[in-house]
Protein backbone atom coordinates (compact mmCIF):
# COMPACT_ATOMS: atom_id res chain seq x y z
CA UNK A 1 0.00 0.00 0.00
CA UNK A 2 2.88 2.39 -0.61
CA UNK A 3 3.73 4.06 -3.92
CA UNK A 4 5.35 7.71 -5.00
CA UNK A 5 7.14 9.16 -7.29
CA UNK A 6 10.73 8.26 -6.93
CA UNK A 7 13.17 11.41 -8.13
CA UNK A 8 16.49 9.53 -8.43
CA UNK A 9 19.74 11.50 -8.54
CA UNK A 10 23.49 11.81 -7.81
CA UNK A 11 23.54 12.57 -3.86
CA UNK A 12 26.78 14.43 -4.62
CA UNK A 13 24.89 16.22 -7.50
CA UNK A 14 22.05 17.49 -5.02
CA UNK A 15 23.59 18.26 -2.06
CA UNK A 16 25.95 20.71 -4.10
CA UNK A 17 22.67 22.61 -5.97
CA UNK A 18 21.40 22.86 -2.21
CA UNK A 19 24.77 24.48 -1.59
CA UNK A 20 25.63 21.99 1.12
CA UNK A 21 29.07 21.91 1.70
CA UNK A 22 30.68 18.37 2.61
CA UNK A 23 30.41 16.99 6.36
CA UNK A 24 31.63 14.47 8.60
CA UNK A 25 29.04 11.57 9.00
CA UNK A 26 26.24 11.31 11.55
CA UNK A 27 23.38 9.25 11.58
CA UNK A 28 20.18 10.92 12.23
CA UNK A 29 16.59 8.57 13.20
CA UNK A 30 14.66 11.10 11.55
CA UNK A 31 16.01 14.42 9.18
CA UNK A 32 14.78 17.82 10.34
CA UNK A 33 17.35 19.86 8.14
CA UNK A 34 19.58 20.15 5.34
CA UNK A 35 22.60 19.65 8.20
CA UNK A 36 21.09 16.31 9.06
CA UNK A 37 20.53 15.30 5.49
CA UNK A 38 24.16 15.89 4.64
CA UNK A 39 25.22 14.50 7.98
CA UNK A 40 23.20 11.70 7.66
CA UNK A 41 24.51 11.18 3.51
CA UNK A 42 27.85 11.02 4.54
CA UNK A 43 27.18 8.59 7.17
CA UNK A 44 26.10 6.16 4.84
CA UNK A 45 28.21 6.80 1.65
CA UNK A 46 31.28 5.98 3.46
CA UNK A 47 29.68 2.49 4.42
CA UNK A 48 28.28 2.17 1.23
CA UNK A 49 24.59 0.78 2.79
CA UNK A 50 21.33 1.32 1.60
CA UNK A 51 19.09 3.61 4.36
CA UNK A 52 15.91 4.92 4.29
CA UNK A 53 14.69 8.46 6.38
CA UNK A 54 11.68 10.47 7.15
CA UNK A 55 12.18 14.30 7.01
CA UNK A 56 10.20 16.10 9.22
CA UNK A 57 10.06 19.41 7.87
CA UNK A 58 7.05 19.64 5.05
CA UNK A 59 8.50 23.02 3.98
CA UNK A 60 12.18 22.16 3.72
CA UNK A 61 11.22 19.06 1.99
CA UNK A 62 8.88 20.58 -0.55
CA UNK A 63 11.84 22.89 -1.38
CA UNK A 64 14.37 20.11 -1.28
CA UNK A 65 11.85 17.97 -3.93
CA UNK A 66 11.61 20.76 -6.30
CA UNK A 67 15.26 21.59 -6.34
CA UNK A 68 15.74 17.46 -7.10
CA UNK A 69 12.77 16.99 -9.74
CA UNK A 70 14.25 19.94 -11.61
CA UNK A 71 17.50 19.23 -11.34
CA UNK A 72 18.38 18.19 -15.70
CA UNK A 73 19.79 14.65 -14.47
CA UNK A 74 17.00 14.12 -12.35
CA UNK A 75 15.27 10.78 -13.39
CA UNK A 76 11.37 10.70 -12.15
CA UNK A 77 10.29 6.96 -12.11
CA UNK A 78 7.14 4.78 -10.07
CA UNK A 79 8.31 4.42 -6.19
CA UNK A 80 7.50 2.50 -3.30
CA UNK A 81 7.77 -1.02 -2.88
CA UNK A 82 4.52 -1.74 -3.65
CA UNK A 83 4.12 -0.22 -6.60
CA UNK A 84 7.31 -1.40 -7.64
CA UNK A 85 6.61 -4.85 -7.23
CA UNK A 86 3.57 -4.17 -9.03
CA UNK A 87 5.12 -2.91 -12.25
CA UNK A 88 7.41 -5.54 -12.09
CA UNK A 89 4.75 -8.41 -11.80
CA UNK A 90 2.86 -6.26 -14.39
CA UNK A 91 5.64 -6.91 -16.97
CA UNK A 92 3.71 -10.23 -16.98
CA UNK A 93 1.11 -9.95 -19.80
CA UNK A 94 -0.72 -12.66 -18.13
CA UNK A 95 -1.35 -10.41 -14.98
CA UNK A 96 -3.71 -8.25 -13.92
CA UNK A 97 -2.06 -6.41 -10.63
CA UNK A 98 -4.54 -4.04 -8.35
CA UNK A 99 -2.67 -1.39 -6.75
CA UNK A 100 -3.91 0.62 -3.57
CA UNK A 101 -1.05 3.25 -2.68
CA UNK A 102 -1.65 7.38 -2.92
CA UNK A 103 -1.52 7.63 -6.87
CA UNK A 104 -1.07 11.15 -7.92
CA UNK A 105 -0.73 12.32 -11.75
CA UNK A 106 2.69 11.79 -12.25
CA UNK A 107 2.70 8.20 -10.64
CA UNK A 108 -0.66 7.22 -12.45
CA UNK A 109 0.89 8.26 -15.92
CA UNK A 110 3.92 5.82 -15.51
CA UNK A 111 2.24 2.78 -14.07
CA UNK A 112 1.56 -0.33 -16.05
CA UNK A 113 -1.66 -0.74 -18.58
CA UNK A 114 -1.97 -3.55 -16.80
CA UNK A 115 -1.97 -2.14 -13.08
CA UNK A 116 -5.86 -1.39 -12.13
CA UNK A 117 -5.76 1.20 -9.24
CA UNK A 118 -9.52 1.89 -7.38
CA UNK A 119 -10.73 5.34 -7.57
CA UNK A 120 -10.44 5.71 -3.99
CA UNK A 121 -6.73 5.51 -3.85
CA UNK A 122 -6.18 8.60 -6.44
CA UNK A 123 -5.15 12.14 -4.65
CA UNK A 124 -4.42 15.22 -6.13
CA UNK A 125 -0.99 15.49 -5.46
CA UNK A 126 1.71 13.19 -6.15
CA UNK A 127 4.04 11.96 -2.89
CA UNK A 128 8.30 12.41 -3.79
CA UNK A 129 10.28 10.05 -2.70
CA UNK A 130 14.31 11.40 -3.00
CA UNK A 131 16.52 8.92 -3.85
CA UNK A 132 20.18 9.68 -3.72
CA UNK A 133 22.60 7.52 -5.68
CA UNK A 134 26.40 6.96 -5.29
CA UNK A 135 28.43 5.53 -7.20
CA UNK A 136 31.94 3.06 -5.96
CA UNK A 137 34.69 4.54 -5.19
CA UNK A 138 32.93 8.33 -5.60
CA UNK A 139 34.33 11.15 -3.36
CA UNK A 140 32.53 14.18 -1.59
CA UNK A 141 34.62 15.81 0.60
CA UNK A 142 36.46 12.95 2.36
CA UNK A 143 34.30 10.12 2.37
CA UNK A 144 34.34 7.71 -0.17
CA UNK A 145 32.34 5.12 -1.13
CA UNK A 146 33.07 1.13 -0.41
CA UNK A 147 30.12 0.76 -3.07
CA UNK A 148 27.02 1.66 -4.73
CA UNK A 149 24.14 2.15 -2.96
CA UNK A 150 21.80 4.83 -2.39
CA UNK A 151 19.95 7.07 0.20
CA UNK A 152 15.94 7.28 0.51
CA UNK A 153 14.48 9.76 2.16
CA UNK A 154 10.79 11.82 2.25
CA UNK A 155 8.01 13.59 4.18
CA UNK A 156 5.05 11.24 3.08
CA UNK A 157 2.20 11.48 5.49
CA UNK A 158 -0.60 9.61 3.14
CA UNK A 159 1.84 6.60 3.50
CA UNK A 160 3.39 6.87 6.83
CA UNK A 161 -0.25 6.32 7.84
CA UNK A 162 -1.15 3.59 5.55
CA UNK A 163 -4.03 5.38 3.92
CA UNK A 164 -4.75 3.44 0.93
CA UNK A 165 -4.99 -0.39 3.44
CA UNK A 166 -8.64 -0.45 3.88
CA UNK A 167 -9.18 0.85 0.74
CA UNK A 168 -7.08 -2.17 -0.64
CA UNK A 169 -8.95 -4.65 1.77
CA UNK A 170 -12.50 -3.80 0.52
CA UNK A 171 -11.18 -3.87 -2.99
CA UNK A 172 -10.42 -7.89 -2.80
CA UNK A 173 -13.60 -8.83 -2.69
CA UNK A 174 -14.24 -7.91 -6.20
CA UNK A 175 -10.74 -8.07 -7.03
CA UNK A 176 -10.55 -12.29 -6.57
CA UNK A 177 -6.45 -12.10 -6.17
CA UNK A 178 -4.13 -15.16 -6.49
CA UNK A 179 -1.38 -13.20 -3.73
CA UNK A 180 -1.38 -10.34 -1.99
CA UNK A 181 1.76 -8.29 -1.47
CA UNK A 182 1.92 -5.98 1.78
CA UNK A 183 4.32 -3.36 1.99
CA UNK A 184 5.16 0.02 3.66
CA UNK A 185 4.82 -0.41 7.25
CA UNK A 186 8.25 1.07 7.56
CA UNK A 187 6.96 4.31 6.46
CA UNK A 188 4.59 4.38 10.03
CA UNK A 189 7.85 5.06 11.25
CA UNK A 190 7.73 9.29 10.67
CA UNK A 191 4.23 9.25 12.79
CA UNK A 192 3.58 9.75 17.29
CA UNK A 193 4.41 6.16 19.08
CA UNK A 194 0.47 6.32 19.48
CA UNK A 195 -0.50 7.39 16.11
CA UNK A 196 1.63 4.08 15.36
CA UNK A 197 0.43 1.83 17.33
CA UNK A 198 -3.23 2.62 16.58
CA UNK A 199 -2.90 2.62 13.01
CA UNK A 200 -0.58 -0.96 13.44
CA UNK A 201 -3.84 -2.38 15.26
CA UNK A 202 -6.18 -1.37 12.51
CA UNK A 203 -3.40 -2.56 10.06
CA UNK A 204 -3.52 -6.02 11.75
CA UNK A 205 -7.32 -6.46 11.65
CA UNK A 206 -7.36 -5.12 7.91
CA UNK A 207 -4.85 -7.86 7.65
CA UNK A 208 -6.79 -10.83 9.29
CA UNK A 209 -10.24 -9.83 7.18
CA UNK A 210 -8.14 -11.70 4.31
CA UNK A 211 -9.39 -14.50 3.46
CA UNK A 212 -7.05 -17.11 4.79
CA UNK A 213 -6.87 -19.09 1.41
CA UNK A 214 -4.70 -16.41 -0.46
CA UNK A 215 -1.08 -16.04 0.67
CA UNK A 216 0.33 -12.98 1.96
CA UNK A 217 3.86 -11.87 1.36
CA UNK A 218 5.30 -9.08 3.28
CA UNK A 219 8.37 -6.73 1.86
CA UNK A 220 10.07 -5.42 4.55
CA UNK A 221 12.49 -1.89 4.51
CA UNK A 222 14.77 0.11 6.38
CA UNK A 223 14.06 0.84 10.10
CA UNK A 224 15.38 2.36 13.21
CA UNK A 225 13.15 1.97 15.48
CA UNK A 226 13.36 -1.55 17.48
CA UNK A 227 10.01 -1.41 19.41
CA UNK A 228 8.02 -1.02 16.68
CA UNK A 229 9.73 -3.93 14.59
CA UNK A 230 9.55 -5.84 17.53
CA UNK A 231 5.66 -5.35 17.82
CA UNK A 232 5.37 -6.38 14.39
CA UNK A 233 7.18 -9.30 14.57
CA UNK A 234 5.67 -10.84 17.86
CA UNK A 235 2.56 -9.66 18.62
CA UNK A 236 1.19 -8.78 15.67
CA UNK A 237 1.83 -8.81 11.22
CA UNK A 238 4.26 -11.93 11.24
CA UNK A 239 1.89 -14.44 12.30
CA UNK A 240 -0.68 -13.32 9.86
CA UNK A 241 1.46 -13.66 6.48
CA UNK A 242 3.27 -16.35 4.64
CA UNK A 243 5.97 -15.20 3.06
CA UNK A 244 8.57 -12.21 4.30
CA UNK A 245 11.16 -10.44 1.56
CA UNK A 246 14.13 -9.11 3.40
CA UNK A 247 17.82 -7.69 2.87
CA UNK A 248 21.02 -7.99 5.11
CA UNK A 249 20.41 -4.96 6.80
CA UNK A 250 16.58 -6.04 7.76
CA UNK A 251 17.48 -9.12 9.34
CA UNK A 252 20.20 -7.62 11.14
CA UNK A 253 17.90 -4.90 12.69
CA UNK A 254 15.30 -8.31 13.32
CA UNK A 255 17.68 -10.23 15.36
CA UNK A 256 18.86 -7.45 17.51
CA UNK A 257 15.43 -5.96 18.28
CA UNK A 258 14.49 -9.40 19.52
CA UNK A 259 17.57 -10.31 21.25
CA UNK A 260 18.17 -13.33 18.50
CA UNK A 261 21.03 -14.72 17.42
CA UNK A 262 24.28 -12.93 16.06
CA UNK A 263 22.29 -9.92 18.30
CA UNK A 264 25.71 -8.79 19.26
CA UNK A 265 26.47 -8.19 16.10
CA UNK A 266 26.82 -4.38 15.23
CA UNK A 267 27.29 -3.75 11.65
CA UNK A 268 28.29 -6.60 8.32
CA UNK A 269 31.22 -6.06 7.45
CA UNK A 270 32.07 -6.74 3.55
CA UNK A 271 29.79 -10.01 2.42
CA UNK A 272 27.13 -11.02 5.40
CA UNK A 273 28.57 -14.46 6.68
CA UNK A 274 26.25 -17.17 5.12
CA UNK A 275 26.47 -19.19 8.52
CA UNK A 276 25.30 -16.23 10.39
CA UNK A 277 22.53 -15.21 7.95
CA UNK A 278 21.44 -19.07 8.02
CA UNK A 279 21.53 -19.16 11.21
CA UNK A 280 18.90 -15.78 11.96
CA UNK A 281 16.65 -17.20 9.58
CA UNK A 282 16.13 -20.12 10.74
CA UNK A 283 15.77 -18.94 14.08
CA UNK A 284 13.07 -16.55 12.70
CA UNK A 285 10.93 -19.29 10.72
CA UNK A 286 11.42 -21.57 14.54
CA UNK A 287 10.25 -18.60 16.78
CA UNK A 288 7.94 -17.17 15.16
CA UNK A 289 6.81 -19.72 11.68
CA UNK A 290 4.32 -22.38 11.47
CA UNK A 291 5.25 -25.23 13.84
CA UNK A 292 2.93 -28.13 14.97
CA UNK A 293 2.35 -25.90 18.58
CA UNK A 294 1.88 -22.32 16.79
CA UNK A 295 -0.69 -21.11 14.53
CA UNK A 296 1.48 -18.87 12.89
CA UNK A 297 1.00 -18.69 8.32
CA UNK A 298 4.67 -17.95 8.14
CA UNK A 299 6.27 -20.80 6.30
CA UNK A 300 8.65 -18.48 3.57
CA UNK A 301 11.21 -16.03 4.02
CA UNK A 302 13.12 -14.95 0.76
CA UNK A 303 16.73 -13.21 1.35
CA UNK A 304 18.35 -10.99 -0.62
CA UNK A 305 22.16 -9.66 -0.36
CA UNK A 306 24.04 -8.04 -3.12
CA UNK A 307 26.29 -11.22 -3.19
CA UNK A 308 23.64 -14.09 -2.85
CA UNK A 309 20.14 -14.87 -1.99
CA UNK A 310 18.45 -17.69 0.44
CA UNK A 311 15.03 -18.42 -0.06
CA UNK A 312 13.94 -20.72 3.03
CA UNK A 313 10.87 -22.52 3.76
CA UNK A 314 8.97 -24.74 6.25
CA UNK A 315 8.90 -27.93 4.58
CA UNK A 316 5.59 -28.90 3.13
CA UNK A 317 4.07 -25.54 2.23
CA UNK A 318 5.81 -24.09 -0.58
CA UNK A 319 7.60 -25.81 -4.11
CA UNK A 320 9.80 -24.58 -6.88
CA UNK A 321 12.09 -22.60 -4.59
CA UNK A 322 15.20 -23.39 -6.51
CA UNK A 323 13.70 -21.68 -9.66
CA UNK A 324 12.04 -19.06 -7.45
CA UNK A 325 15.51 -17.87 -5.62
CA UNK A 326 17.35 -18.67 -9.59
CA UNK A 327 14.87 -16.16 -11.07
CA UNK A 328 15.67 -13.56 -8.13
CA UNK A 329 18.81 -13.67 -8.85
CA UNK A 330 18.62 -13.38 -12.28
CA UNK A 331 16.30 -10.57 -11.71
CA UNK A 332 18.95 -8.63 -9.80
CA UNK A 333 21.48 -9.18 -12.39
CA UNK A 334 19.85 -8.03 -15.23
CA UNK A 335 18.05 -5.18 -13.09
CA UNK A 336 21.23 -3.64 -12.10
CA UNK A 337 22.39 -3.71 -15.60
CA UNK A 338 19.36 -3.04 -17.72
CA UNK A 339 19.76 -5.70 -19.62
CA UNK A 340 17.05 -8.14 -20.74
CA UNK A 341 19.18 -11.15 -19.97
CA UNK A 342 22.35 -11.65 -18.36
CA UNK A 343 25.80 -10.20 -20.08
CA UNK A 344 28.52 -11.97 -18.35
CA UNK A 345 30.69 -9.39 -19.65
CA UNK A 346 29.25 -6.80 -16.94
CA UNK A 347 28.69 -8.47 -14.20
CA UNK A 348 30.89 -10.23 -11.66
CA UNK A 349 31.33 -13.19 -8.73
CA UNK A 350 30.74 -11.42 -5.03
CA UNK A 351 29.51 -14.38 -3.48
CA UNK A 352 32.25 -16.86 -1.26
CA UNK A 353 32.71 -20.23 -3.02
CA UNK A 354 33.08 -22.14 0.33
CA UNK A 355 31.17 -20.97 3.21
CA UNK A 356 29.71 -22.79 6.67
CA UNK A 357 25.58 -23.30 7.13
CA UNK A 358 25.58 -22.54 10.46
CA UNK A 359 28.05 -20.93 13.57
CA UNK A 360 25.70 -22.06 16.28
CA UNK A 361 25.63 -25.91 15.40
CA UNK A 362 27.72 -28.31 13.82
CA UNK A 363 27.49 -26.87 9.82
CA UNK A 364 28.32 -28.40 6.57
CA UNK A 365 30.81 -27.05 4.60
CA UNK A 366 29.64 -26.01 1.33
CA UNK A 367 31.80 -25.44 -2.04
CA UNK A 368 30.19 -23.94 -5.12
CA UNK A 369 29.70 -26.08 -8.09
CA UNK A 370 29.08 -23.34 -11.33
CA UNK A 371 26.81 -26.46 -12.71
CA UNK A 372 24.64 -26.72 -10.15
CA UNK A 373 24.23 -22.46 -8.66
CA UNK A 374 21.61 -23.55 -6.60
CA UNK A 375 22.66 -24.88 -3.25
CA UNK A 376 20.03 -26.73 -0.98
CA UNK A 377 20.00 -28.12 3.01
CA UNK A 378 18.37 -28.98 5.29
CA UNK A 379 17.85 -27.98 9.02
CA UNK A 380 15.13 -29.78 11.75
CA UNK A 381 12.01 -29.08 8.87
CA UNK A 382 13.40 -26.71 7.14
CA UNK A 383 14.88 -25.83 3.88
CA UNK A 384 17.38 -23.42 2.32
CA UNK A 385 18.08 -22.60 -1.08
CA UNK A 386 21.05 -20.75 -1.68
CA UNK A 387 22.17 -19.03 -5.11
CA UNK A 388 25.29 -16.46 -6.04
CA UNK A 389 24.29 -13.71 -7.79
CA UNK A 390 26.16 -12.27 -11.03
CA UNK A 391 26.74 -8.83 -9.54
CA UNK A 392 26.68 -5.86 -11.86
CA UNK A 393 29.95 -4.24 -12.50
CA UNK A 394 28.33 -0.79 -12.96
CA UNK A 395 24.72 -0.89 -11.97
CA UNK A 396 22.29 1.68 -13.66
CA UNK A 397 20.28 1.72 -11.57
CA UNK A 398 19.57 0.04 -7.75
CA UNK A 399 16.47 1.49 -6.65
CA UNK A 400 13.58 -1.15 -6.30
CA UNK A 401 16.44 -4.01 -6.89
CA UNK A 402 15.04 -5.59 -3.49
CA UNK A 403 11.66 -5.43 -5.10
CA UNK A 404 11.78 -6.69 -8.03
CA UNK A 405 13.86 -9.40 -6.79
CA UNK A 406 10.87 -10.22 -4.60
CA UNK A 407 8.31 -10.17 -7.39
CA UNK A 408 10.38 -12.53 -9.32
CA UNK A 409 10.81 -14.97 -6.93
CA UNK A 410 6.95 -15.10 -5.86
CA UNK A 411 5.79 -15.64 -9.36
CA UNK A 412 8.12 -18.77 -9.52
CA UNK A 413 6.94 -20.03 -5.92
CA UNK A 414 4.44 -22.36 -6.00
CA UNK A 415 2.11 -22.29 -2.59
CA UNK A 416 0.47 -25.80 -1.71
CA UNK A 417 -2.71 -25.66 -0.81
CA UNK A 418 -3.25 -26.31 3.29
Amino acid sequence: VNACVDVVLSGVKLLEALGLEPSDGKNHAVLTSGQDLREAFAHFMERGAAAERFFSDAEAFQDIARTASEHPAAQLYVGGNAALIGQKLATNPDLKILLCGPVGPKLHELLDDNVVVPPESMQERDEFHLILEYQAGEQWGRVRAPAANRFIFSHDLSNGALNMLEVFVSSLDEFQPDLVVLSGLHMMEGQSKEMRQRRLMEAVASISDIPTDIPIHLELASMTDQDFMSNIMHQQVFPLVNSIGLNEQELLFLTQAASGPHASLASWSGVPDVGVVSDILFWLLKEHGRTAERASDLTRIHFHTLAYHMLVTVDGHWGNQAAAVAAGARAAGTQACATDTIDTSKVFLKAPLEFVTSHTEAPSKISLNPDEPVVRWHREGISFHFTPVLVCKNPVRTVGLGDAISAEGLLYSEVYPQ
